[in-house]
């Protein structure tokens, strides 16, 4: 079974697909087979009759992916809303067993294997059901046996988000490999030059490192991200 990683994050818009982009890049760029998921998306367009993502365009060709897009996102709603909202009106609520067929037909063909998780790590997708809770993607992390890694937005708020993020994961039982704080602002927080080393205070998590904003994601993360897939 080839080595994988899901991305996650603290918050929608963290930098998810950054992050997961310089991954496959770097990973494509030594010499591997590098598949790419985004099991599900949300706020897609039509393009030739056929739903599309720019996030999950986007991972395929940073890493060179040519597997078909049912296979890399195999639900996709128009809907801008969360798929356990977006079902309603649209298409079936995502199924788990349905998307680890998928993540296994993708890693059949793949030396490493990136999936991006749907908005923020605990936002549902699927609500609760009378033989089921609701499910989101830290369900999607064990279903698909991956360990996780956690962007977090660097904001004031950054060090009770991860906290929480972190204590929700490891309720559910993933693993994590470790925390990515993220400048999503060009304009940041006062206490956001402060927040890699309250982290590395408060949690015992890995702190792989920082993205400035708009800045290329370091090699030190990259590396770090890469070796703990070993």
């Amino acid at each position: 079974m080839p080595r994988g990683i899901l991305i996650t994050a603290t918050e929608p818009a963290a930098g998810k697909t950054l992050i997961g982009c310089a991954l496959a890049f770097a990973a494509h760029a030594r010499g591997m087979r590098v598949g790419v998921m985004k099991p599900i998306a949300t706020g897609c367009r039509e393009v030739d009759r056929i739903l599309e993502a720019a996030d999950v365009r986007g991972l395929a060709y940073a890493a060179a992916c040519d597997l078909p897009l049912e296979l890399i996102c195999p639900y996709r709603y128009r809907s801008p809303f969360s798929p356990a909202i977006a079902v309603h009106d649209e298409y079936a609520a995502p199924d788990l067993l349905e998307i680890a067929e998928a993540y296994r037909k993708i890693a059949a063909r793949s030396d490493f294997v990136i999936v991006e998780g749907f908005d923020a790590l605990a936002t549902p997708i699927a609500f609760a059901t009378l033989h089921s809770r609701v499910k989101d993607t830290a369900d999607l992390a064990r279903t698909l046996n991956l360990n996780v890694a956690i962007v977090a937005r660097n904001s004031a708020g950054c060090l009770n988000a991860t906290r929480l993020a972190i204590e929700h994961a490891e309720g559910r039982g993933v693993r994590i490999a470790g925390i990515i704080l993220n400048d999503v602002d060009a304009t940041l927080a006062p206490v956001a030059d402060s927040n890699l080393e309250c982290l590395r205070e408060a949690i015992a998590v890995p702190i792989l490192g920082r993205v400035r904003f708009k800045q290329p994601v370091t090699r030190e993360i990259i590396d770090a991200l890469l070796h703990r897939m070993e």
